[in-house]
């Protein structure tokens, strides 16, 4: 018996009484949304029974000031929280450790024990609300402080609900914010996927992203391509530890960019679920519909942002994310217009999240399952981008997959490629940046920005001695040695890593001792 779904409203109509249907057959392509291959969308209703999370990327400074920013966001209509991590949490160094100077709580949240998580979701229920952290060396550590906080909160951990980013072979293509070699962050990666299917089945377990690859410079087509392969990669590093591929695959999740232009973007994003479905089919044998379902959060495009006439901004992030809703996204952030100069303000993240809200509940977009299905031109790019994403996945599997390319350099040589060749159309003006290369004004612009005051790293310093003053030592020194003798066998690291965060051992200390075993990846 076919499954009901209930709608968001009774009957989607125009305000001149034309009513919305589903979608139309007579003039579109099969199969239908919710349909292998997925090509129109991973639920056969979609937006009509229930609309894409909206997430609003956010964390600065304290764990304080920032619970403070999510309640606002809360309150603000947002459902989904997202939690951005400063840079010595991301790469494992405490805030009192001099490689963490001049970064401290600067582009996201400082957290280095338990304590602090503790304090980032105070007043927060867990098992209400789903969160996304974009964490990748450290993401096993910021995984195990939440769920430690919903176990002292009683909620049933079968029922959490969230992602971690935990794509390590982006870091090693685009980004940059790895510790270990790439064996053992793969090691650490397949541990969090056995470990999380046995105790955390509503989790998604990794979001494998192509947005920092098109951040660094990538085309739309190669932002498919490269991320697709750093799947298949997972999947394939999954199997050979002995998982089932249907155990795990339904908790994978992606996260891709969403650009300027819009007919590509929305055809990227169906070209995307149809060549992972046919991946995880064909190659991998996968049996549950569930494992074939590419699904995926959306950012609008960071790197598309000026600095010049920032108003303009606006108008980018609505027509990105207008390109990311069209497209089929499970969950969507829309930037602030004032981040290519500082972290967003309030009144900034609320336009943002407007942003969302107007095109959820006045566009009309959402009303249809595929508004878009049938466009000849929309149809035929995304059998291009298909194409040329499969020619790019081939020569990644031909070098010997995705690992492989990294270790010659492959993927990152063809984005830099790329990047120099946009850079010289922007330059010569061949493309147009409004504000930017034309259009230009002459006229001062003030603007009201976020600052972070830099005695955020002694308030964090002054929280780490105290924490180091009241634990129980002894336990921590003892938790840690365990992780160092588990990181020599093959066995499952997080019981050991979670009995150490229950501990209050540190971020830092934690990282460490891994480093003492696995040494850290330097870049060639």
């Amino acid at each position: 018996m076919e499954k009901q779904v209930k709608l968001r409203k009774q009957e989607f109509k125009t305000d001149s009484g034309i009513i919305v249907p589903e979608f139309l057959t007579e003039s579109s392509p099969s199969p239908a949304p919710g349909d292998y291959p997925y090509t129109r969308g991973v639920h056969n209703s979609m937006y009509r029974s229930k609309f894409w999370t909206m997430r609003q990327y956010a964390g600065f400074a304290t764990a304080e000031e920032s619970n403070k920013r999510y309640k606002f966001l809360i309150n603000s209509g947002t459902t989904g929280l997202s939690v951005a991590f400063d840079l010595p949490t991301q790469i494992g160094y405490d805030s009192d450790d001099p490689m963490s100077e001049g970064e401290v709580g600067k582009a996201g949240v400082a957290i280095d024990s338990l304590r602090d998580m503790e304090t980032l979701f105070d007043g927060i229920s867990l098992d209400k609300v789903t969160t996304s952290m974009t964490i990748n060396a450290t993401a096993s550590l910021l995984l195990l402080m939440y769920v430690a906080i919903a176990r002292k909160q009683n909620a049933d951990l079968t029922k959490l609900s969230g992602t971690i980013q935990n794509d390590l072979l982006k870091e090693y293509i685009a980004r940059g914010t790895y510790i270990y070699p790439p064996k053992e962050s793969m090691r650490l990666i397949t541990d969090i996927f056995k470990w999380c299917s046995e105790n955390l089945p509503s989790w998604n377990t990794i979001s494998i992203s192509g947005y920092h690859i098109r951040e660094a410079g990538s085309s739309a087509v190669q932002e498919v391509a490269f991320t697709l392969s750093d799947g298949i990669e997972y999947v394939r590093s999954a199997i050979e530890s002995g998982l089932d591929v249907d155990a795990f695959a339904k908790r994978l999740s992606f996260f891709f960019n969403s650009h300027n232009n819009f007919t590509e973007e929305v055809a990227k994003f169906r070209a995307a679920r149809r060549i992972w479905a046919k991946i995880m089919k064909e190659r991998f044998n996968a049996k549950d519909p569930n494992s074939m379902k590419l699904r995926f959060h959306a950012q609008t495009g960071g790197s598309t942002l000026s600095d010049k006439q920032i108003e303009n901004n606006i108008v980018r992030v609505t027509i990105q994310a207008l390109a990311a809703v069209v497209g089929g996204c499970q969950s969507l952030h829309t930037n602030a217009k004032d981040e290519a100069l500082a972290l967003p303000t309030e009144d900034s993240v609320q336009t943002a999240l407007r942003t969302q809200q107007i095109i959820a509940h006045e566009s009309g977009v959402a009303d249809s399952v595929d508004i878009l299905g049938g466009s000849y031109l929309v149809e035929y790019m995304t059998d291009q981008i298909e194409e040329k994403a499969l020619e790019y996945i081939k020569k990644i599997d031909d070098l010997g997959g995705a690992l492989k390319a990294i270790e010659y350099g492959f993927q990152k040589n063809e984005i830099e490629r790329h990047a120099y060749e946009l850079q010289k159309d922007l330059e010569e003006k061949r493309i147009i940046e409004v504000g930017v290369n034309e259009f230009t004004t002459d006229s001062h612009e003030d603007h009201t920005l976020m600052k972070i005051d830099d005695s955020v790293r002694d308030r964090q310093i002054k929280s780490l001695k105290a924490l180091r003053e009241s634990r129980d030592n002894a336990k921590v020194a003892a938790c840690l040695n365990a992780i160092k003798e588990k990181a020599m066998t093959n066995e499952n690291l997080l019981p050991y890593l979670l009995e150490a965060v229950e501990s209050y051992a540190t971020v830092g200390e934690i990282s460490n001792a891994l480093r003492d075993v696995w040494g850290e990846y330097k870049a060639v």
